[in-house]
């Protein structure tokens, strides 16, 4: 679904991405993890088109997708999420959902005017969406809630809502554990795999929970100062040295 191909990020004299290699399947739910300042976030940026890299290419979907804009891999199914969640806090939770969905016949001012059945028929679509949204994910008693008030739990839920959204095919989740108490992100973690299983939906997904990338994700790429160590399923990655000291050392003792 997704090749990488020697991606490199320069700013100034600093290389944050260093020709990075790795392909993703479609289906799959690949786990990318590293010490902070490894390049991941960096790496999400490049893939999901923040911003063109430095030299290397990007293909999605047999096509490459390197100069293309923000927008026109939204449309054709690549979406993100962000460790610090992006809500609209003045709107409510149903609302952020319904703000997602581009090309809604309400945002023409002259449809308003002119076709304004259209306008009803289409919102009232996007209404029910956004609310079988919010009870897959569990947060139906906080559809009226503005998002400002949410948890932090809550709001990585809704993010995970708003790519429910769109015609999502490929998801960038950027730590959708951080700062997550355990009991919602149980409940997150149960929701990403769902969305893999049953509908399809292929993640890639950067965390520090261990836990969670064991139980998720297969395979598994550790990245450190900008380049790819290895790539490969998680037993392999957790006892590979170089991840054992660039990374996993600290966290495996401690769990120890």
């Amino acid at each position: 679904m997704l090749e990488v191909d020697r991606l490199v990020m320069d700013y100034g004299g600093f290389r944050a991405v260093d020709h990075c290699s790795f392909e993703v399947r479609e289906g799959s739910i690949t786990g990318l993890i590293g010490p902070n300042g490894a390049g991941k976030t960096t790496l999400f940026n490049l893939i999901a088109g923040a911003f063109p890299p430095t030299e290397g290419s990007i293909r999605y979907l047999g096509k490459t997708i390197t100069k293309l804009s923000t927008d026109k891999r939204f449309h054709r199914g690549l979406v993100r999420t962000f460790q610090i969640p992006h809500e609209f806090h003045r709107l409510t939770a149903l609302e952020n959902l319904m703000m997602v969905p581009p090309g809604q016949a309400g945002e023409s001012l002259v449809a308003n005017w002119l076709s304004y059945g259209r306008v009803r028929e289409t919102e009232a679509k996007v209404r029910a969406r956004a609310e079988e949204a919010l009870e897959f994910l569990e947060l139906t008693h906080l559809a009226n809630e503005r998002a400002g008030n949410l948890s932090g739990g809550q709001k990585k839920l809704l993010e995970l809502g708003r790519t429910m959204m769109t015609d999502a095919r490929l998801v960038l989740l950027d730590e959708p554990a951080a700062g997550v108490n355990r009991t919602l992100l149980r409940k997150l973690e149960e929701k990403i795999a769902i969305l893999n299983k049953e509908r399809g939906y292929t993640f890639i997904l950067i965390e520090h929970d261990m836990e969670m990338i064991e139980k998720l994700c297969d395979p598994v790429i550790c990245m450190a100062e900008g380049k790819v160590l290895i790539q490969g399923d998680f037993a392999t990655v957790r006892s590979d040295p170089r991840v054992l000291e660039a990374y996993l050392g600290e966290t495996v003792g401690d769990a120890a």
